[in-house]
C-alpha cells in the first residue's frame, strides 16, 4: 500500500527543512519552536497522518495534552491501524491519568500486538492506579515470561508487591533491580520505605 504523505503545495525541500528545523528545536528542548517550525507543513497538509502524529508527540512534550489527543486521533482517522499513533494517543492519556483511555487504547493494541512492550506496561501500571492489583499483576508476569530480567516490569512488580502488603517478596524484587540497575531511583526510594 503506498501513502502519499505530501500533496505538491510544498516541495520536498520546503517539507524536509521544516522538519529539519522542527527536529532540531525539539533536541534542544524548545518544543514550542519545534512547533512553530512545522506549522506550515500543518497549514497545507492538515489531515495527513505524518504531521498530525508529529504535532501529537510535541504537543504532548509541551505538556499541552489536549492539543496531543486532538493530532493523535487526526493521525488516526488518516491510518486507524497505526499501532505507534495509538501509542502516542495511549502516553499522553497516562500522561493526563486518564487510566480508563489507556486500558482501551492497550487493550486495542495487544489485540493485534500481544507482547506490545509498552502497551503491556502502561496497562499494567493503570491498572495498577486503579487498585486492580491482581490483574495488574497478570500482565506483568506475562512480560516477565519473556522479558524476565526487565528493570521496568520487575520495578512494577516491585511497587505492586508493595502495594499487596507483601513486604519480603517486594524487597526481594526491589534488590534484583538495584543488581540490574545499581542507581535505580524508583527501587532505592521503595527499599528506604520497607526499611524504615
Amino acid at each position: 500500500m503506498s501513502i502519499n504523505l505530501f500533496a505538491k503545495d510544498l516541495s520536498h525541500e520546503q517539507i524536509y527543512e521544516y522538519y529539519n528545523k522542527s527536529y532540531g528545536y525539539e533536541k534542544a528542548g524548545n518544543y514550542i519552536d519545534a512547533i512553530k517550525a512545522i506549522q506550515l507543513v500543518y497549514e497545507k497538509y492538515p489531515n495527513t497522518y505524518t504531521i498530525n502524529s508529529r504535532l501529537g508527540s510535541l504537543y504532548r512534550l509541551n505538556g499541552k495534552f489536549r492539543n496531543s489527543i486532538e493530532h493523535y486521533r487526526k493521525a488516526l482517522k488518516v491510518i486507524p491501524a497505526s499501532i505507534s499513533a495509538k501509542l502516542g494517543l495511549q502516553y499522553t492519556y497516562l500522561l493526563s491519568e486518564d487510566y480508563d483511555m489507556v486500558l482501551m487504547l492497550g487493550y486495542q493494541i495487544i489485540s493485534v500486538d500481544y507482547y506490545n512492550y509498552y502497551a503491556n506496561y502502561r496497562i499494567a501500571y493503570s491498572l495498577s492506579q486503579d487498585g486492580k492489583l491482581d490483574m495488574s499483576e497478570t500482565i506483568i508476569n506475562k512480560m516477565l515470561a519473556i522479558y524476565p530480567s526487565d528493570v521496568l516490569f520487575l520495578t512494577e512488580l516491585g511497587l505492586l508487591q508493595l502495594k499487596q502488603k507483601k513486604p519480603t517478596i517486594a524487597k526481594t524484587t526491589l534488590l534484583n533491580v538495584l543488581i540490574l540497575d545499581p542507581e535505580n531511583v524508583r527501587a532505592k526510594s521503595s527499599l528506604l520505605n520497607i526499611y524504615e
